[in-house]
């Protein structure tokens, strides 16, 4: 039987092997599943937020060991992952909060003085294909809502992080969700397009790469059912000429490092004004080099590693094949060690049009600083990009900064301030950054029959 691993990549250390899940014993998880949503989509909404609420009150009360798993799993920092877990308890509260609101069916007054209604109906089982990076939020911003409309869920999650999707099933189960209401599927990627086809699977949402989106999406749409993706982005940063440097540039410095550069949301080319060019380079330098490496579990790490050495080593040869056409690095760009997943934070000028650096996603902590001369040349590279997920402005003057904003293609746009995913804020790209939105009332409706009800 295939296995899958469990490896801590900043020691290289196997932490634990699982099995794979049989077909049999799959079939009798998606049926499950189906048999759970036939009596929990009439669960009360109070009854549902009883059970989000003690879902969050697991994640709070044991949050550093649920930190631990995801430290020692993917290479995050131990400060980083309990903020991950505290954030998994935000949503979960924002949902039971507000889900009975979110779905009050929506009253129509018609020009004939008849009325009709449009109700917002769970669909049945939901199959979420989830990445590594924020192995904990990426998954309860997808089942806090799902499972809140009165769906059920089903996780395949990246197959280097199932201590984390067994211990996210866990957290539902100690909350007292009924059997088969929320799942893990230890299953490997093939498996996962094989099993949408499925009667029992109504829909399928998507967090991570394009090829990977472009494979779930498409079997979805063969079987005609909904598909939500949330894939890539190289989140441009524009700091005008009026800009606060000093605090545009520390904070493009956490924008950037955040979880070791791998966030789909994190800024990945900061296009500066010439005239404050240099005073931003020199100050965002310094800040990155003044990070602390150490291991993931130290409190005092900055950062300890990418989450795998493959990662490492697709990052390394993006910079390389950039640096050959004439990008320059003014900060690290050394090779990693073979077999290693460090990975020393970088910072490339001068990026050649042709060069990775300007056209491809580098996942990971490599900077791209661009010199621009106007705000119009800022927005034109801005939106020279197969991405659209996030981006921010800087400028002391609002009127001109929500002007930039208008302009920029991407799903969302933070005003001196860098891009972070809320719950009480719609989430999600265009272009090849995926489609349909996340969080919010908007993330709620993705999963739900909008059913017209004419009141004849």
């Amino acid at each position: 039987m295939n296995k899958t691993k469990s490896i801590n990549p900043y020691t290289g250390e196997l932490l634990k092997e699982f099995d794979l899940l049989s077909e049999k014993v799959l079939n009798e998880k998606l049926q499950l599943s189906d048999q759970a949503y036939q009596d929990w989509k009439s669960v009360s909404f109070s009854e549902k937020a009883k059970l989000m609420k003690n879902a969050a009150k697991e994640l709070k009360e044991n949050k550093d060991f649920y930190a631990e798993i995801i430290s020692l799993e993917m290479g995050k920092v131990i400060k980083e992952s309990i903020a991950e877990v505290e954030k998994c308890a935000w949503v979960c509260e924002f949902y039971a909060e507000n889900a009975e609101a979110f779905l009050k069916p929506d009253l129509i007054d018609l020009p004939d003085g008849k009325k009709a209604k449009v109700l917002h109906q769970p669909i049945g089982a939901v199959l979420a294909v989830m990445p590594w990076n924020f192995p904990f939020w990426q998954v309860f911003r997808f089942a806090a809502p799902t499972l809140m409309a009165g769906n059920t869920g089903l996780l395949k999650h990246a197959s280097n992080v199932p201590q984390c999707a067994l211990a996210i099933e866990e957290v539902f189960t100690k909350a007292g969700f009924p059997k088969g209401v929320f799942q893990t599927l230890l299953i490997d990627s093939k498996t996962t397009t094989q099993i949408i086809n499925k009667s029992e699977i109504k829909a399928v949402t998507l967090t991570g790469s394009e090829k990977a989106g472009a494979s779930v999406a498409s079997e979805a749409g063969k079987n005609i059912k909904k598909s939500l993706l949330e894939l890539g982005g190289s989140d441009p940063f524009i700091v005008t000429e009026d800009a606060d440097i000093p605090t545009a540039a520390k904070t493009a410095a956490k924008a950037r490092m955040i979880n070791f550069g791998q966030s789909c949301i994190a800024a990945k080319r900061f296009i500066v004004h010439e005239n404050v060019f240099e005073e931003f380079l020199e100050i965002f330098s310094t800040e990155i080099k003044n990070l602390k490496e150490g291991d993931s579990l130290s409190p005092d790490s900055d950062f300890a590693c990418m989450a795998r050495a493959d990662l490492a080593e697709e990052l390394y040869a993006q910079v390389q094949k950039s640096l050959e056409k004439g990008a320059k690095a003014i900060l690290g760009g050394e090779k990693p060690k073979k077999d290693s997943a460090k990975f020393s934070p970088t910072i490339l000028i001068d990026i050649p049009k042709d060069s990775p650096a300007y056209s491809e996603e580098l996942f990971g902590p490599v900077a791209i600083v661009f010199k621009v001369k106007s705000d119009t040349e800022a927005v034109q590279i801005a939106n020279d990009s197969e991405f659209g997920l996030g981006g921010s402005v800087w400028s002391k003057n609002q009127e001109k900064a929500e002007k930039i904003a208008t302009q920029i293609e991407t799903g969302a746009v933070f005003i001196n301030s860098m891009v972070a995913s809320n719950p009480h804020l719609p989430f999600g790209g265009i272009k090849k950054s995926g489609y349909g939105r996340e969080l919010s009332r908007l993330g709620i409706l993705e999963f739900v029959n909008a059913k017209t009800v004419y009141l004849g």
